[in-house]
């Protein structure tokens, strides 16, 4: 089977990387355009182009796939299947149809909940205990494609988006293993979602990052966890400068105090919501780096009483 693998980020290395591992032919990569980061916005390559290089598997990386832009290159390679793992841009009909076997994608929820872009995130968010994999064969909706495969995977209660993002990695690569040796071997029978069923997973937007003590204390810390380690949640001290919450836990229960108080300081910062507490318990402050909260603490740049907000 001839493998051409699209994809970005590290969610997507999981995946080729067992690819490669598992000895599968892999004809080429196709990535996003390199992108300045940094201070000295300095061209970087997306992580899935350094693995390809590493391993000498031809990188394509076309600004756009419309209007025919990479269709040569597709008919050339001649791929049986592609696989498509956080790509991030739309797929015209002339790649979805040119492989014989379709485009399988690997998405990370248990479809059809948790369609679109941020669906790790969202689930955490959301206070979910668990979410999972689907692969499925893409058609020109937006992760509406008839399902393949899927595994559940749990989310711990204080699980946070790096660990899902790892986890949901590591479950995505096997189970693609699993769907492109059932799909060779024609044991597979593609299931059409039930879309009254659909919800969708927003790309994370700063107002989503504001933290709004007036929800319960279980809300704010999976909000918190959801958004760790990046970009982050994030409230405001009185004096206005910026404090954003890398780790959290939930904390008493009993608490009769405004949303945004700040009611103790003893190691961690807890602080009054709409129902019981919330503890910070580790902070990257506004012009500063990532520390404990003991330690912001001990600089004295907040004060029991303090409202947050």
């Amino acid at each position: 089977m001839r493998v051409l693998f699209m994809g970005t980020p590290d969610f997507a290395l999981f995946s080729l990387r067992a690819l490669v591992q598992s000895g599968a032919e892999v004809v080429g990569v196709v990535t996003q355009p390199d992108k300045p980061k940094g201070r000295g916005y300095e061209l970087q390559p997306p992580p899935v182009k350094v693995y390809a290089l590493e391993n000498n598997i031809p990188v394509f990386q076309p600004t756009t796939l419309k209007n025919g832009a990479f269709d040569a290159e597709l008919a050339a390679l001649a791929p049986d299947v592609i696989v498509v793992v956080a790509y991030g841009k739309i797929l015209p009909p002339s790649v979805l149809n040119a492989p014989r076997l379709g485009c399988v994608n690997v998405h990370g929820s248990l479809l059809p909940q948790y369609r679109g872009a941020a669906p790790m995130q969202r689930a955490i968010m959301e206070g979910c205990a668990q979410t999972g994999i689907t692969t499925m064969l893409m058609n020109e909706g937006l992760d509406t494609g008839d399902m393949l495969e899927s595994v559940i995977v749990p989310i711990g209660e204080n699980d946070n988006f790096e660990d899902m993002h790892d986890k949901l990695g590591e479950a995505g690569a096997a189970l693609l293993l699993r769907t492109l040796q059932g799909l060779g071997e024609g044991r597979l029978t593609p299931v059409a979602q039930d879309h009254a069923k659909a919800t969708y997973a927003a790309k994370i937007e700063k107002a989503d990052c504001l933290l709004d003590f007036t929800l319960d204390a279980c809300a704010v810390h999976n909000t918190v966890r959801g958004l760790s380690p990046i970009p982050l949640s994030f409230t405001h001290t009185p004096d206005g400068k910026l404090l954003k919450i890398i780790e959290s836990r939930p904390g008493r229960a009993d608490v009769k105090a405004a949303p945004g108080t700040v009611l103790s300081l003893d190691g961690a910062i807890e602080v009054a919501c709409g129902h019981g507490s919330v503890l910070f318990t580790r902070v990257l402050p506004e012009g500063k780096g990532r520390m404990n909260a003991a330690d912001y603490i001990r600089g004295r740049r907040i004060a029991i009483g303090d409202i947050l907000k």
